[in-house]
């Protein structure tokens, strides 16, 4: 019999942290969502891209924004704007996209598709790694 699954962000099973912002991650009977919180000045070619070694997030987005006001800067110059109770797509690349937080307010949303593949392996997220895995006998 399948039991009820409750889990809530403030217990995350992963949390993905860069300069200016984080991206948390809760892992649901296989689905994975990720509640991402970006600080005014945040941008994602600056603050995830170059961790990833990449400039533009090639990532499939469908998500929520609960809080603020982002971009989604598209290679041929449109830009729109992520505000507050806007579902979003956006598709993978390449040739992705930029974002970064419009204001002076964090940007919070959640992530329904594309959660485990963002900022999966950024410079910060393998120096941890190697912190955990020095301290263990080997």
């Amino acid at each position: 019999m399948l039991e009820t699954v409750l889990k809530r962000f403030e217990e995350p099973d992963e949390v993905r942290t860069f300069e200016k912002g984080k991206f948390e991650l809760v892992r649901i009977r296989g689905m994975t969502i990720g509640r991402a919180t970006y600080q005014p000045g945040w941008k994602w070619s600056a603050h995830v891209g170059p961790g990833v070694g990449a400039s533009r997030c090639n990532v499939e987005h469908v998500g929520l924004v609960l809080s603020g006001c982002a971009t989604a800067a598209m290679e041929d110059g449109t830009i729109h704007e992520l505000r507050a109770g806007m579902l979003f797509y956006i598709p993978p690349g390449p040739p992705g996209h930029d974002s970064w937080v419009v204001g002076d307010a964090p940007y919070v949303s959640l992530h329904f598709l594309g959660a485990d593949h963002y900022a999966a392996d950024t410079v910060l997220q393998r120096e941890l790694r190697r912190e955990r895995t020095d301290g263990e006998i080997q």
